[in-house]
């Protein structure tokens, strides 16, 4: 696979892209990555890629003619799926990178500033938003896609099943983790584990896969697939964490007329 970014820092993905598992793929040739500087683009002195909004308001916007430009030359050789960043985008999903990691080449527009013209979002196969948050640039979204997606290439990770039990990619957040040592400070790592019974750590897994997504990302559960045993157990799961937390409401509320 091929991802290229355009922005007009091109550094910022110098030491990112070429470290863990993004730069051992590319030193594989799983990953070819290239970071464009827009500026290529421009025609004047300055090499300017903003300018003032018409209508009057804050900040300053991005050209639309240095994206055009830039995506009319990196698109002459190959085609490519263009994407850009922007609040009103769809959400960026696990699923959404399983799908972009089927992709041949993709090209990642980082905006700057108080955004980009809307005239270039009609060069967009896909518009993505990283979430309810404003960053100063499309940079550090482009490194996250371009995470999310390497690991999912063949071969990135090294071991093939590596992702199989991550979070999102069964509807579900990930079952918790330990190594050694198997006590620490009075802390102590679940019997199940130490057990070798591969069945009961699967069960065990997969039942705190499910308590941990209904206490904190019930939202997931609508895709997931549950019996009817893992429906009651979100259940109870949802109302033992009501519980905890109107227990931690009220011993706030004492703390404070204590004070």
């Amino acid at each position: 696979m091929r991802i290229e970014v355009l922005s007009i820092f091109p550094q910022m993905f110098n030491d990112p892209m070429g470290m863990s598992i993004i730069g051992r793929a590319r030193e594989a040739g799983i990953l070819d990555f290239e970071a464009h500087d827009l500026r290529t683009w421009t025609h004047d002195k300055h090499r300017t890629t903003d300018d003032e909004p018409y209508g009057g308001g804050q900040g300053q916007l991005m050209k639309v003619e240095p994206v055009f430009e830039a995506l009319d030359e990196l698109l002459q050789t190959e085609p490519a799926t263009v994407i850009f960043f922007a609040p009103f985008g769809e959400p960026f999903t696990q699923q959404v990178a399983s799908e972009l990691s089927e992709q041949e080449r993709l090209v990642l527009v980082c905006g700057r500033y108080e955004g980009l013209d809307e005239r270039v979002y009609t060069q967009a196969d896909r518009i993505i938003s990283m979430g309810d948050y404003i960053v100063t640039g499309g940079e550090l979204p482009a490194m996250m896609l371009t995470d999310a997606v390497c690991r999912l290439l063949p071969g990135a990770l090294g071991d093939e099943l590596s992702n199989v039990d991550e979070s999102f990619t069964q509807g579900l957040l990930e079952y918790p983790q330990y190594t050694r040592p198997a006590s620490y400070r009075d802390l102590d790592v679940p019997d199940v584990l130490l057990s070798g019974d591969h069945a009961k750590i699967a069960a065990w897994r997969r039942k705190m896969s499910i308590i941990r997504t209904a206490q904190l990302r019930p939202d997931l559960l609508a895709a997931a697939e549950l019996s009817k045993e893992e429906q009651a157990l979100v259940i109870l799961a949802q109302a033992e964490k009501q519980k905890s937390n109107a227990e931690k409401q009220e011993n706030s509320t004492k703390k404070h007329y204590n004070c």
